[in-house]
């Protein structure tokens, strides 16, 4: 595996300008973010050796690099997931190689189903911790170019991001959510007896992404900012039929404030 990240970090850094120190990872319907970016360049992920392909609706497939509040970055518009069939270390591999090019921060974002009954339809979420429900990322061969085996997860998430995130939110006049997100495998959506149970075990919200890549660059020594938007409820009584549209349709709506959140914040760092 680490031959295989350094040959696609070799290839990509080839055809670069300079080397990035913030990587962005945009969750379905979420890429507004983009049009913020000076881009100096972009790849095709089919192009890039070694990467997998996105296969979801809302995913474009493409790593873009530019400059976004005076810094370089380099923005994955389209992620991996485990019901696409990939093992856990292909989803998270792109996250290794953002790493050997030279990322510092990691921000993620997703759209995610709310259980917290405090939430509401289009509300942004601050992830503050997580509970895993997938397959550990570092399950497998150690290698110990990428960390620690074994892994302290007491503060997987920045503090000092997620302070300044909510600063940046009241600055602006309008409220965030901060919680804990789940990750499951999907693809399909959540039943009401298992909404109850995500609400039971502690859980804010619900997903299917963003968390092996943030364990993966974790171990990686990347601090890490993630933001859900919730595109759906499982409360009782309020629950709703879903449909990948309209998760990518309430996600549309809200990534203004996510995009403020985030461009801002990378202006700060």
């Amino acid at each position: 595996m680490l031959e295989v990240v350094k040959e696609t970090t070799e290839f990509i850094k080839n055809k670069l300008p300079g080397e990035p120190e913030i990587g962005v990872i945009l969750g379905t319907g979420l890429g507004g973010l983009v049009e913020e970016i000076r881009i100096e360049q972009e790849l095709l992920y089919k192009d890039i050796p070694n990467f997998p392909v996105s296969t979801v609706e809302g995913h474009d497939g493409k790593l873009i690099f530019g400059t976004l509040g005076g810094k370089k970055i380099v923005a994955m518009k389209g992620r991996f997931h485990y019901y696409e069939g990939y093992s856990m270390q292909q989803i998270v591999f792109p996250v290794r190689v953002l790493k050997f090019l030279g990322i510092r921060y990691l921000f993620l974002s997703n759209a995610s189903g709310g259980v917290n009954p405090d939430f509401e339809v289009g509300d942004l979420m601050i992830i503050t911790d997580h509970i895993n429900l997938l397959p550990n990322p570092l399950i497998g061969e150690h290698i110990p170019e990428f960390g620690l085996r074994f892994l302290d997860m007491g503060k997987t998430y920045s503090d000092e991001l997620v302070r300044m995130a909510e600063t940046i939110a009241g600055e602006n006049h309008f409220s965030v959510k901060k919680g804990i997100y789940t990750a499951t495998t999907g693809p399909t959506y959540e039943t009401p007896a298992e909404y109850k149970y995500f609400r039971t075990i502690g859980s804010d919200a619900v997903g299917m992404s963003t968390v092996p890549e943030t364990i993966a660059a974790h171990q990686m020594g990347v601090s890490c900012f993630a933001i859900s938007i919730i595109t759906d409820l499982g409360v009782p009584g309020r629950i709703k039929k879903i449909t990948h549209e309209s998760v990518q349709e309430v996600a549309a709506r809200a990534e203004k404030k996510m995009t403020l959140i985030m461009k801002t914040m990378i202006e700060r760092l």
